[in-house]
């Protein structure tokens, strides 16, 4: 067993400080139930200092002075030393928190830098000013960054989460407070270290790991001009209350329960090769999970069999072995949580078609064995609530109609995809889908184009130029014509 990475400083200011208080935060490897690092748990009072001294960054610094070219550069820095060092990132994002290691390398670290490279060229064309004809002469509209920025991220996509937050508040020209989740606070440590050696000025990104009481100190902190949060729906709601007093901007990025609908003329196997991984992605640890499968009630058994094949195939191990495709659960809580999932569907009624214990042979580690659910309907709360684990439902529809309306009958609205050999008339399905994101015979996050959900799944769009424009304010001034 390696010894754990630890940590007994703070990143503020441009520099590791010691912290305020004594408490800890031990980080557990979730394949191994290990001890895999230890770093300080940040209080209010480590939160005012940083604070403190992002406030001092923006209101006397240069960052948001400098052109969005100059710190898009700095941004394009950072990309390149993380992908440099991408291998040795991916593994200690498994080790953090159990992302098959190939996810780690793709989902959590590649798709980072491609946020980072998306905005570094947002820099240098977005339309920071415009002059437009004015009543009694030009007028300016101005670009300006919001100010001071939370950005409080979740555990399952620590890299990832935190890139899509920096990168456009750094190229708007914010500071930065970054919290992250107290499962996975080592990946933020990494990233802050880069962050100093591209040359950042002191202060305009601060890290501080913590949990829920002192995120809300950061939340509602009068030295913050603007919050990003993304994770469950629950915290979102009190996030949004909270920044709601205080007339504060918010971006909420929440909870999912996407469905993927299998049109009449799908091939299903094809379909089923697509679905499948993007529904257990990450041990089925995404807010974009398509977790909900829509089959035509004729063909439904054809799909409950080929889904059911799929997903009993896959390779459950240890997260840092590569050829694992599906790793543990982040803790032993999250491990509770599907396992009474499980335990709810079959009392509601639906029929497990593989999977539903814990995998043999893996004594240790928060395991749960991928589990497909058959003869559901979309009342039971395995069709209505976010699992957040590898669980998949299929539920059979009547029609297209039908689909849409079960696709919709949903508290959330984040993602979803449409399969079928028509490709117009699958994409004729996924307009009526009420829900932010939407693919047609693919599935994809499209790092160029706005992210965000409908309904209790958040707030505002992230990624693309909605997602620079959350953390710009707009300025008019007015000149009157001379001469």
């Amino acid at each position: 067993m390696a010894d754990p990475i630890v940590h007994d400083t703070l990143f503020i200011g441009g520099e590791l400080v010691a912290p305020a208080g004594t408490g800890v935060i031990e980080i557990t490897n979730p394949s191994t139930e290990e001890p895999y690092g230890r770093v300080p748990e940040a209080t209010t009072a480590d939160v005012d200092a940083a604070v403190a001294a992002a406030r001092e960054a923006f209101d006397h610094g240069p960052w948001p002075t400098m052109s969005p070219k100059e710190r898009g550069d700095v941004l394009a820095a950072v990309s390149a030393a993380v992908t440099a060092d991408m291998q040795g990132i991916a593994e200690l994002i498994s080790g953090e928190m159990g992302s098959p290691l190939g996810f780690s390398l793709m989902g959590q670290v590649f798709a980072a830098t491609m946020i980072a490279d998306q905005y570094v060229g947002l820099a240098s064309t977005h339309p920071f000013t415009d002059v437009r004809p004015g009543m009694m002469g030009p007028s300016e509209v101005r670009k300006v960054p919001v100010g001071v920025a939370a950005a409080v991220i979740p555990w399952n996509v620590p890299l990832f989460a935190a890139m899509i937050k920096l990168a456009p508040a750094l190229v708007a020209g914010c500071t930065v407070v970054l919290k992250p989740a107290p499962e996975t606070p080592l990946s933020a440590y990494v990233l802050a270290q880069l962050l100093v050696d591209a040359g950042l000025p002191p202060g305009v990104v601060n890290v501080v790991p913590a949990g829920r009481e002192v995120g809300e100190h950061l939340v509602t902190h009068p030295g913050v001009d603007k919050v990003s949060f993304t994770g469950s729906t629950a915290v979102g709601r009190r996030i949004g209350a909270l920044c709601g007093e205080l007339l504060r901007p918010v971006t909420l990025e929440l909870g999912g329960k996407s469905a993927a609908i299998l049109m009449p003329d799908a091939d299903v196997a094809t379909a089923v090769a697509g679905i499948v991984p993007n529904g257990i992605m990450n041990n089925g640890q995404a807010c974009v999970a398509q977790t909900r499968i829509l089959a035509p009630r004729d063909r439904y058994a054809e799909a409950v069999e080929a889904v059911t094949e799929a997903v009993g195939a896959l390779k459950v191990g240890d997260a840092l072995d590569p050829e694992t495709e599906v790793g543990p659960l982040v803790a032993e809580r999250q491990r509770t949580r599907v396992e009474e999932y499980i335990a709810s569907g079959r009392e509601q009624g639906a029929r497990v078609t593989t999977g539903g214990g814990r995998p043999a042979g893996l004594d240790r580690g928060w395991f749960v064995e991928p589990t497909v659910f058959a003869d559901a309907d979309n009342s039971m709360r395995i069709a209505r609530e976010e699992i957040f684990g590898p669980v998949l439902t299929l539920i059979p529809y009547d029609g297209v109609d039908d689909a849409v309306a079960i696709a919709n009958d949903s508290d959330y609205g984040l993602s979803g995809s449409v399969w079928g050999a028509d490709h117009d008339a699958a994409a004729d399905v996924g307009r009526r889908v009420r829900t932010g994101t939407m693919n047609i015979n693919t599935f994809m996050m499209d790092m160029c184009s706005p992210f965000g959900g409908f309904k209790a799944s958040g707030i505002g769009r992230e990624l693309g130029p909605e997602g620079l424009e959350a953390y710009l304010e707009t300025q008019t001034i007015a000149h009157l014509a001379q001469g």
